[in-house]
């Protein structure tokens, strides 16, 4: 039978703290872990009541309108978890999460156990989200890329291997780059290799090198990428088109974390953080016996999806607005402007292409613009030109050619502009605002329309 001297100095070993209260809700065993997280010597704790202690918290306040601890038995309630924020004495605010245990009867009298981990910087991390317009190369403020970049700071801090997913031009290898920033081989080397674009025969030797002699043509000793990557991370960027012979030696070094240079039988370790990207849809070739199962499993520890470009229309603008500085800089340029009517056309656009394509328009704009203001008519035809923007309303885009104008004018009767709307807020479920956005339209002119039609 343990006592509460051998219980303390077990208890002292752990990173969680941890408090033992007896029934009338007096602490009469803390750890040192605890003690740190509350701001107090373990002296002031022993013998005082729980509450005085987590005075600040709902937790106490509760405790104190009853009279008792909130764990009852004859109610049922056993357990309690809750997150609670401490003022300690020296002013400094911890954010902590608290699980209440009821513990079953016991010789040392202990009621129940409180366990206390520190959240401080789960806390920060989100704040720092919050605020955050960019994180790495990745620009964005919309909900969806403030969600992506709260993963990936969280996938940064684990070294399991991650899958990145998304449509093509979406950004998947600015990804990968901020989750290598980010973690704790950033001072190692960071090395991405794209596995469509190389043969079989090559794509084998690059990951895993080979030894003089080994094909033909192969003069000399190569190291592979796995091995130039040691310390740091690999991104094996469409990993959806690897072939099936090589996905076997890819499962054995995330298994056995070695490889084994082509032409050599001796393994090497290697010390590698993995993170594999592709636009394809794995699960589904998994399922037609085009990709294995055990290495989607592999690499799918920690899922992340890249949100398409139409999915965060709101970040068009300041997306377009940071291309137009790069690529002027680029260039040599002087500072040139996009129109409010270039950006809500920009808008408007479904961006296939995603981020990728936006930047090849911009490019394109800056090259044809005639001075240093970028007009609708700058951008590719069809962007400008395209079926999202016949419903355009013409007071509301600054049009400097009258063909332009006259296509918004004319190219539409009344009755498939109509259709065309009741689509839009069948789709956002009556949402005028989003289907005045999904159409080009300002909320003002799709009111007076809907007015029209009635």
């Amino acid at each position: 039978m343990f006592t509460l001297a051998t219980l303390s100095a077990f208890l002292d070993s752990l990173e969680e703290g941890v408090i033992f209260l007896d029934q009338y809700r007096r602490i009469i065993s803390v750890n040192e872990a605890a003690t740190h997280m509350v701001g107090q010597h373990q002296e002031a704790m022993l013998n005082h009541f729980c509450p005085s202690i987590f005075a600040q918290t709902s937790c106490a306040q509760s405790c104190n309108e009853r009279g008792s601890c909130a764990l009852t038995p004859s109610e049922g309630i056993t357990r309690k978890i809750q997150d609670i924020d401490l003022q300690l004495p020296d002013g400094h605010q911890v954010y902590l999460r608290m699980w209440a245990l009821l513990l079953p009867p016991n010789e040392n009298n202990l009621y129940c156990a409180i366990i206390l981990r520190d959240r401080s910087r789960e806390v920060e991390l989100e704040q720092e989200v919050r605020e955050r317009m960019q994180l790495g190369g990745i620009v964005g403020h919309s909900q969806a890329i403030q969600l992506l970049y709260e993963k990936i700071l969280r996938a940064a801090v684990s070294d399991a291997t991650v899958l990145i997913t998304g449509e093509s031009g979406t950004g998947k290898e600015l990804v990968a780059r901020a989750l290598h920033d980010n973690s704790s081989r950033s001072k190692g080397p960071y090395i991405a290799i794209h596995c469509a674009a190389l043969p079989e025969n090559l794509l084998e030797s690059e990951l895993f090198g080979h030894v003089r002699g080994a094909f033909t043509g192969a003069t000399t000793a190569r190291t592979g990428r796995f091995e130039a990557a040691q310390g740091g991370t690999l991104l094996l960027d469409e990993i959806g088109e690897v072939p099936h012979s090589i996905q076997v030696k890819l499962l054995r070094v995330l298994q056995e974390r070695e490889v084994v240079r082509l032409g050599e039988n001796e393994a090497r370790s290697v010390d590698v953080r993995v993170i594999a990207a592709t636009h394809r849809d794995l699960g589904e070739m998994v399922k037609k016996g085009e990709f294995r199962e055990d290495l989607y499993y592999r690499l799918c520890v920690l899922p992340l999806e890249v949100p398409a470009l139409r999915d965060r229309w709101e970040d068009i603008t300041i997306l377009a607005n940071k291309l137009l500085t790069d690529i002027t800089e680029q260039y040599k340029r002087a500072p040139i402007q996009l129109t409010q009517a270039t950006l809500r056309v920009l808008e408007a656009f479904d961006w296939p292409g995603n981020v990728r394509q936006l930047a090849n328009a911009i490019e394109y704009a800056i090259v044809n613009c005639d001075n240093n203001v970028i007009q609708p008519q700058h951008l590719p035809r069809d962007i400008y030109i395209n079926d999202s923007l016949k419903l355009v309303d013409e007071t509301a885009i600054e049009v400097s050619s009258p063909q332009i104008t006259h296509y918004y004018k004319t190219d539409i009767r009344n009755e498939d502009e109509m259709i065309l709307i009741q689509q839009a807020l069948k789709e956002t479920g009556g949402n005028k605002a989003e289907a005045a956005r999904r159409l080009g339209m300002s909320r003002t002119t799709l009111w007076k329309k809907l007015k029209e039609f009635q």
